[in-house]
């Protein structure tokens, strides 16, 4: 049945039963509706998330984030690798220099098993393993890292041969 002008059933060209089709309508969920209820879901998970991410902030520094070991030689062991380890939040700086939460947790981890009598080396394999090789200021060649050491010594030759060609050239 095709109903126009509002259900009218004068206006109609079928005739027919208004009234059911008009409660047939009423009984189908309204899009604005739908709409208004997806968008205030989003908005309550916006605001969940934005309310969670300062709680990471809120939480006290690991004991030997700030607090240096007791012991002058393991603290002295400590400061070297951690100085050579990069702040995954700064990207530009080492864990011993920077104050973000995750340096100060990455500090803790390095000072406790240090002070637990692990080697600095076995504490770095650690944390490459954890992190990936981007973490370490002294990179280690392996077969995912030796192009980073190759590809300038490749192209250091090429320029040498380069720079030969031309300069005999010349003669």
């Amino acid at each position: 049945m095709r109903v126009s002008h509002g259900g009218n059933p004068r206006h109609s060209r079928e005739g027919g039963n208004p009234g059911r089709l008009s409660a047939a309508l009423h009984r189908v969920p309204s899009f604005a509706g739908m709409t208004r209820t997806l968008g205030l879901a989003m908005a309550a998970i916006l605001l969940l998330f934005a309310l969670s991410a300062p709680a990471q902030d809120m939480l006290p520094p690991a004991p030997y984030a700030y607090r240096q070991l007791e012991d002058p030689v393991q603290e002295a062991k400590a400061q070297a690798l951690m100085e050579s380890l990069r702040c995954l939040t700064c990207q530009s700086q080492s864990i011993a220099d920077s104050d973000a939460p995750m340096a100060g947790d990455m500090r803790h981890q390095v000072r406790s098993r240090i002070a637990a009598g692990e080697e600095p080396e076995a504490i770095r394999t650690w944390l490459v393993e954890r992190y990936g090789d981007y973490i370490s200021y002294k990179p280690q060649v392996t077969a995912t890292t030796w192009p980073l050491f190759a590809i300038p010594l490749v192209l250091l030759a090429v320029a040498l041969l380069i720079l030969r060609g031309r300069l005999r050239g010349r003669s």
